[in-house]
């Protein structure tokens, strides 16, 4: 039999690709021709081509409001089926719970300065001021005619010398990186004037268009990010809905949310038909799940529940303290439609209690992870961490 070490550096990339992302950054500490094939662009392009490199992964970032010593960040991987520990941030870059976000790809804030950085690393990059400063805006990140991604803020709440103003829509602002500038667009449509902050709005991106949905009020606007203008506002509640999340899969709008019927709780999904609105019940997460999230008999025990997704797989999670913030999983057939549930491991130990919770999905790309030697040290620092908290059975 031919030893792997004889092997052309092709075959022997072609290989490693299939490697969990987790794996590959321990594989490339073996030697230094398995870290230069990882470490190429060359074996990230093929990397990103095999389907279980595509699976989001789950961020969630625990913000303590009076000590910063007890914010925590873990990122969870669907396919290793492990949570890591992130490394802490940088005291300068210390998260505010009210103006830090997440979306694909970058971590973010948004006063006093807007600045983001690509997830996994640790260099950020502020930009020319918004011209509105907003507290627990939407976000989204889309890629420019050059490929180049550009960021859009839409909402929150204006921020001026330690004062909110609730009832300014704020305009859209687009960020253009080529000129370093932002570009002002026409504001959330003015139905959404009672509730125009992430508190009490959802957002997707999905065909060159940002969604905006009410997750109480249930009204729902797009965006023409290509146009500038928003679609008019029309209502989007199935029946039984008490509150519920709007979320970008690979083909296809996706509303999941908590109903009451006759017959008790559940927590559903609908596709939506983008042009007309109409939805269509696709799953029910099973009984015995959903009340794996609670320990609670009260009433609005469910009000705690966020609902996070991207690409073919929804997070469902508590973001209350009293359980360790317990998660789920949906992940959709890109065949069949047809949805399977699983239960997420437990946040490994010890977990802080936070004030907010700030949780997205995201995919991982290896350049985010192998920019440099330093770097990967730390990343195979913490996959050696979470190997010892799942061989602990946790």
């Amino acid at each position: 039999m031919t030893e792997i070490s004889n092997l052309s550096s092709d075959l022997t990339g072609l290989i490693l690709s299939y490697l969990p992302i987790p794996t590959l950054i321990r594989a490339s500490t073996v030697c230094r021709l398995w870290y230069s094939i990882i470490s190429s662009p060359a074996f990230s392009a093929t990397a990103s081509q095999t389907h279980h490199q595509k699976l989001p992964w789950f961020f969630l970032y625990g913000i303590h409001n009076t000590s910063s010593k007890n914010n925590q960040s873990f990122a969870f991987d669907p396919l290793s089926n492990l949570w890591f520990c992130l490394p802490t941030f940088p005291s300068h870059h210390q998260p505010v719970s009210s103006c830090f976000l997440g979306a694909d790809g970058f971590l973010l804030t948004t006063a006093p300065k807007f600045s983001y950085c690509p997830i996994l690393k640790r260099s950020w990059h502020t930009t020319s001021p918004l011209r509105f400063s907003r507290i627990n805006p939407l976000l989204g990140v889309f890629g420019g005619g050059s490929g180049v991604p550009r960021f859009i803020v839409v909402g929150g709440v204006r921020f001026i010398g330690n004062l909110v103003d609730i009832e300014d829509r704020l305009a859209v602002e687009i960020y253009n990186p080529g000129l370093d500038s932002w570009d002002l667009c026409p504001p959330l449509p003015a139905d959404f004037r009672s509730g125009n902050s992430s508190q009490s709005l959802s957002s997707a991106l999905f065909g060159r268009r940002f969604y905006v949905f009410g997750i109480y009020s249930c009204f729902i606007s797009s965006f023409d990010l290509d146009k500038h203008v928003w679609s008019r506002v029309q209502t989007l509640r199935p029946p039984g809905v008490v509150f519920s999340f709007l979320i970008s899969c690979w083909d296809r709008l996706v509303l999941a949310g908590i109903c009451y019927s006759p017959i008790g709780p559940s927590f559903n999904l609908w596709k939506i038909d983008e042009e007309t609105m109409e939805f269509s019940e696709i799953a029910i997460m099973p009984q015995d799940l959903l009340y794996s999230l609670f320990d609670s008999d009260e009433d609005d025990k469910f009000a705690s529940l966020k609902c996070v997704g991207l690409g073919n797989l929804i997070y469902v999670f508590n973001e209350e303290y009293h359980r360790k913030y317990p998660a789920c999983l949906c992940e959709i057939s890109s065949e069949s439609g047809k949805c399977s549930w699983t239960r997420v491991p437990q946040l490994p130990s010890p977990v802080n209690k936070f004030h907010k919770v700030i949780s997205f999905c995201s995919t991982v790309s290896l350049q985010n992870i192998l920019p440099g030697e330093e770097e990967n040290v730390d990343l195979c620092c913490i996959c050696e961490r979470a190997s010892s908290f799942n061989e602990s059975g946790l």
